[in-house]
């Protein structure tokens, strides 16, 4: 089966779509991912990447085709809008120009923006292929939560695009169950929509490693890993860790990098936390499990914003994959998970006060029931985000939007 891949963000950007394209190779699958110069969290390219430089390339198997975009740069709104409109429009033109008719299926990754729909439509119109919608972030709404806009105007607009872009695919996969009745509202029906959550790569297990990758302080370790942005709420994080700034053997460990990161790190020099929040910067994904063997818990967290309710922060299924316990400042689906698998400790998304008295009553706990905490969150990562079963289901709902495809007729040629 010819599969293309649409997404503005690939490899060496750290994304999920990564592993499945690489794991539909290996399958024996002929795998094209159209996609745009990395410049992902940092806003700069890449080092060895550019508007002129390694546009194709093969990668683990995979085609991957790249086209010229306007870099994030600082993340202000207007460069983001360059950003993704520059990617529509390029990927639209390379996909008629320089892509083949020949494509069996078109999957899309959408973690934001919608508008990586766009091409996708364009070269459906010319290959007929069907199209997966892999819905990982809703809008409008996020752009309301994450970017402040509330004109009525814009809302309304995206709104329709959104619309537009669901109405022309075969199946819209939601990353999280609460995202359906959402996208129900935007005109796809049930038997259109199907549940695709993220998942944990195959290096996401248990560890046993007796040094982190880097030295860590002595103490109670709570770690987050990942984007250091608007939606992660570090307000909030940093307010509960300047509430215990007095309770010297707690350790709040930072990796990752965003547009938040510089502000974050101001904000610590200025409330006094420069011995209480550690910030490591990035590093490989590999070297993820090693660092998390090492926490003593793990903090995942976002905005108190209705659509955020909906999500399930893909960090989440990491943590539980590596067996550590969870503190959750969390509202609505990725609340609910960590309660029903019994994975950790929640609280308001937030609300700073309660994530540092669910801190206190984690660091309190002895290391018995700490452990059992992370059991349970591996349990409930292999019954419920199992990499293989995930792959297989999609790879079968992709077989059968193919074997539906309808080609035009000679009269419509």
């Amino acid at each position: 089966m010819k599969v293309l891949i649409i997404s503005q963000y690939f490899y060496p950007e750290n994304f999920r779509v990564n592993d499945l394209a690489a794991w539909l190779a290996d399958r024996g699958h002929d795998v094209t991912v159209l996609t745009g110069v990395p410049n992902y969290p940092s806003g700069r390219y890449f080092p060895g990447y550019g508007i002129f430089r390694r546009r194709s390339e093969t990668w683990n198997g995979v085609s991957v085709v790249r086209v010229p975009q306007v870099s994030r740069g600082g993340g202000g709104s207007i460069r983001l809008a360059l950003n993704y409109l520059s990617f529509a429009f390029m990927a639209s033109l390379y996909g008629l120009l320089r892509l083949s008719r020949e494509c069996d299926v078109i999957f899309v990754h959408q973690p934001s923006p919608v508008t990586v729909g766009i091409p996708a439509i364009v070269i459906r119109k010319r290959t007929h292929a069907p199209i997966l919608f892999w819905v990982l972030d809703l809008w409008p709404e996020s752009v309301t939560a994450a970017g402040g806009i509330r004109n009525p105007w814009v809302l309304g607009l995206l709104a329709r695009l959104t619309r537009w872009i669901y109405s022309h695919c075969e199946k819209v996969l939601v990353a999280s169950r609460a995202f359906i009745p959402r996208v129900g509202e935007m005109g796809v029906v049930e038997d259109r929509t199907a549940y695709f959550p993220n998942w944990a790569e195959a290096m996401y297990q248990p560890s046993n490693v007796v040094a982190p990758p880097v030295p860590l302080p002595q103490g109670f370790r709570i770690m987050f890993a990942g984007n250091i942005g608007v939606a992660q709420d570090f307000p909030a994080i940093l307010d509960a860790a300047e509430r215990l700034k007095g309770t010297p053997d707690i350790h709040w460990i930072v990796l990752g990098a965003g547009r938040m990161g510089e502000w974050v790190r101001e904000e610590i020099i200025r409330r006094g936390l420069e011995g209480a929040v550690h910030l490591l910067g990035s590093y490989p994904p590999e070297q993820m499990p090693r660092f998390f063997a090492h926490a003593d818990a793990m903090l995942v967290s976002l905005k108190p914003e209705p659509v955020y309710s909906l999500t399930v922060p893909a960090k989440l299924q990491a943590y539980m994959a590596c067996g550590r316990p969870i503190i959750a400042m969390l509202d609505g689906e990725g609340a609910r998970i960590v309660e029903e698998a019994g994975a950790g400790m929640t609280c308001p998304a937030g609300d700073g006060r309660a994530l540092a008295e669910a801190v206190l009553r984690m660091a309190h706990l002895d290391l018995r029931a700490r452990a059992e905490m992370g059991n349970q969150a591996r349990a409930y990562s292999l019954a419920h985000f199992d990499r293989e079963q995930i792959f297989r289901r999609l790879e079968t709902l992709m077989v059968e939007a193919a074997g539906r495809r309808q080609l035009p007729t000679r009269a419509q040629l």
